[in-house]
């Protein structure tokens, strides 16, 4: 089945006042049966909510017990009751083909549900993404969140997600 969109990447805008929009997000996507077979990218800057975005969705999915962010390990593997899970941090990577090098075809390659953060460091060895999350810190503290849906996975994802 191909994944691609027949038209131009389909945009929504979000606020989120506090983490509590954050964790109703994360809830409606966990919700979704069509998540386990998702590669979602989450950009922003420091601090801008990636992390948190993905711990609540983990927990949304039944994960239990400390989430580790993988900014050193790079990749943190989560056997969920629906599907496996995978959650990247490149944030370290200097050059593009480290992401090559350190192996992760396979799980790319392989069915589940990959959540990256700061993919722009692994840029052109990683597949398209379906989903695009972009969290943007505004002066008062709150978030401005962008979904970009760039197949039908991700306009799937993008329609059932919350207000």
């Amino acid at each position: 089945m191909l994944n691609e969109l027949t038209h131009p990447p389909i945009v929504k805008t979000l606020h989120w006042s506090d983490e509590s929009a954050t964790q109703a997000f994360a809830a409606s996507l966990a919700a979704q049966a069509i998540l386990g077979q998702a590669l979602i990218e989450l950009r922003g800057d420091l601090g801008a909510g990636k992390t948190t975005l993905v711990r609540h969705l983990l927990r949304a999915l039944g994960v239990e017990g400390r989430i580790k962010s993988p900014t050193y390990a790079v990749v943190e593997p989560y056997e969920l009751s629906r599907f496996n899970a995978w959650h990247f941090d490149f944030y370290r990577f200097q050059d593009p083909r480290e992401a090559a090098d350190a192996g992760l075809r396979d799980i790319f390659a392989s069915p589940g549900l990959k959540l990256v953060e700061w993919p722009e460091k692994a840029a052109g060895a990683l597949p398209s993404a379906d989903l695009v999350i972009e969290l943007q810190v505004l002066d008062d503290e709150s978030r401005q969140v962008s979904l970009l849906a760039q197949t039908a996975t991700g306009l799937a994802l993008l329609r059932g997600s919350a207000p």
